[in-house]
């Protein structure tokens, strides 16, 4: 058999938070990991929002990219092979679309497909505060293989800026596809 390919899915929805988004695929270039980018129109929204990029700065920073509505897309089936997949930041409507299995998107098909496949799909979820609607289904996809992990600043780090928290967020969801940022570790 051989080996997985060192290549990640990464999804960008439209919750706040664009920035996760981009350090992931900025810190898997610097691995040299293949990235393989699905951004959401709300994505495209929130970009311009919240950043100084356009559509095509964004979609350079990844190896590949696919239109949100290309379901025939690499990422959307099982056989294209992958470390798993990155929702950086991940909606609650897109977090509870994967959970439902009712895709309408390449990004949730592709999270999709990740569970089915039992590979890695882990979730930066971005919202506060949580109803219990949220939780449940926070937990239902933790019972199906996903990692929730929202984008927590950790200040044992020391950070300096906006930027150092952001990257420490980024690299330690990196950590659980077994992908090392040389971030600032607890007790090292």
């Amino acid at each position: 058999m051989t080996a997985i390919p060192s290549r990640l899915v990464v999804g960008i929805s439209g919750a706040s938070g664009i920035v996760y988004g981009i350090a992931a695929l900025k810190a898997l270039r610097r691995l040299e990991v293949q990235t393989h980018l699905v951004v959401s129109k709300a994505a495209e929204i929130t970009l311009a929002h919240e950043t100084s990029l356009k559509v095509a700065e964004l979609r350079a920073l990844a190896d590949h990219w696919h239109k949100a509505e290309d379901i025939a897309a690499a990422p959307a089936s099982g056989s294209f092979r992958t470390l798993g997949m990155l929702v950086a930041p991940c909606s609650i409507r897109t977090m509870s679309e994967i959970a439902s299995g009712v895709t309408t998107s390449l990004l949730t098909r592709a999270a999709d497909v990740t569970l089915k496949e039992r590979r890695r799909l882990v979730l930066m979820v971005r919202e506060s505060p949580l109803h219990t609607g949220h939780l449940r289904t926070m937990l239902a996809l933790s019972e199906m293989g996903a990692v929730i992990a929202p984008p927590l600043p950790a200040f044992y780090a020391k950070p300096q800026s906006l930027d150092d928290m952001v990257e420490h967020s980024v690299g330690r969801a990196l950590d659980l596809f077994g992908l090392d940022c040389d971030i600032n570790r607890w007790g090292e």
